[in-house]
């Protein structure tokens, strides 16, 4: 996916407002070998392309005063009401290096899985990304969970699901965090507890 972005002369609050009434959308490029570079780019088309999933987990094509450098999505400031962006982040990529990034995670199959068609249970997805190291040409736009074979109570860690090759999930410490749960409908048990009751009293 490619961006097209001019370096940016004029800085501080109210070089930024004046960008934002001209349409424009102040941003900064950091990493890498290079300095941080101040720039500024049409607002509408980041505007649609935020609107993207993959552009969260691609790396991007950024072209800067006609040259062209390969780079990451790291951070986007929104208006608190207005669909309005105000600020945006890229990190460079060295194609040679591993990255860090939040991939988004794809459920696939859970309403033919033995939890919900047998255990009627609610499968509740607990992350919707987990972060994972790669390579740029290996870094995915999203990850596939497949929940077919997911069992009444069975709770899935990010280390259990599978990755695509070159791709190894971010555990931090002996943290391994859930990413879906299928557990019965809160108040289920109780109120089969309670007909068992009731059947029992007659």
């Amino acid at each position: 996916m490619k961006v097209v972005a001019n370096t940016r002369t004029a800085q501080g609050t109210g070089a930024s407002r004046r960008l934002r009434r001209a349409g424009k959308l102040p941003g900064v490029i950091y990493g890498g070998e290079g300095q941080p570079v101040v720039i500024e780019l049409d607002h509408n088309p980041i505007y649609h392309a935020l609107r993207v999933e993959s552009f969260h987990s691609s790396i991007l094509d950024l072209e800067l005063d006609g040259k062209s450098e390969h780079v990451l999505l790291r951070a986007v400031q929104w208006h608190p009401f207005k669909p309005l962006v105000l600020h945006i982040d890229f990190q460079r990529v060295d194609v040679n290096q591993p990255v860090h990034v939040k991939v988004p995670v794809h459920f696939l199959n859970q309403e033919n899985s033995t939890a919900v068609k047998l255990g009627h249970a609610i499968v509740s997805h607990v992350l919707n990304e987990i972060e994972v190291s790669c390579l740029p040409s290996k870094l995915p736009e999203f990850i596939e969970l497949d929940l077919a074979n997911l069992e009444l109570g069975q709770v899935i860690h990010v280390s259990q699901v599978p990755m695509p090759e070159g791709v190894k999930p971010v555990l931090h410490g002996r943290e391994d965090p859930v990413v879906a749960i299928a557990a019965k409908p809160a108040g289920g048990g109780a109120a089969e507890g309670e007909t068992e009751d009731a059947a029992a009293k007659k």
